[in-house]
């Protein structure tokens, strides 16, 4: 399998508010808005992302860099920096799935909705459990991007994520405020996908 890389992420400042959770944009304040834009600024000018697929991730430089923040005692700018990273795992995701979408039209196929080990899987039943990880580690090179799984199961670095897309006729695809619905932890979960 194939390692992709240098995949163009467009983040939104409402995606970042998310991701750092922020659920009242309405009171965001101008020099929110402006650090948050700092912050995007410095992610490209240091190249804190790295993205790779499929185990999809974003590297670990941003991590650092968040680590470094709070270690500085400058939690604001930590938490948004956390919050780009994860909407820019989210943003790769997406673009992962866009582009083995269009792959697979290619040669006349669909591809399912996303899987991910623990994730809530889809309208017609649950996800696969986090323990398959270790399975689907050993058909992807994850080691080439950086990415290695504790003797827990979890993924290195953090803002990563796995899947399995199926690809075939007539696969089963469903939106991911579906997928949010069917979530054990849907009524706190504060990224949930509102519709």
């Amino acid at each position: 399998m194939p390692v992709v890389r240098d995949i163009p992420l467009n983040l939104q400042i409402r995606e970042v508010l998310r991701q750092s959770g922020i659920k009242d944009v309405s009171k965001l304040k101008f020099e929110m808005e402006t650090l948050i834009g700092e912050l995007l600024a410095s992610v490209n000018d240091e190249a804190l992302l790295e993205p790779a697929v499929l185990v999809c991730t974003i590297g670990g430089k941003l991590e650092e860099k968040v680590v470094d923040y709070f270690d500085k005692s400058k939690p604001l700018p930590g938490l948004l920096l956390d919050g780009i990273g994860s909407a820019s795992t989210d943003a790769l995701t997406q673009e992962v799935c866009r582009l083995t979408r269009h792959g697979a039209s290619l040669r006349g196929y669909q591809t399912s909705s996303p899987l991910s080990p623990g994730g809530p899987g889809g309208p017609g039943g649950p996800g696969f459990p986090p323990s398959e990880q270790w399975q689907l580690f050993k058909l992807v090179p994850a080691e080439e991007i950086g990415v290695r799984l504790t003797s827990t199961g979890f993924m290195v670095s953090r803002k990563s994520t796995s899947m399995v897309i199926g690809i075939g006729p007539q696969m089963t695809t469903w939106t991911e405020a579906e997928a949010c619905a069917r979530c054990n932890l849907s009524k706190t979960c504060r990224y949930r996908i509102h519709t």
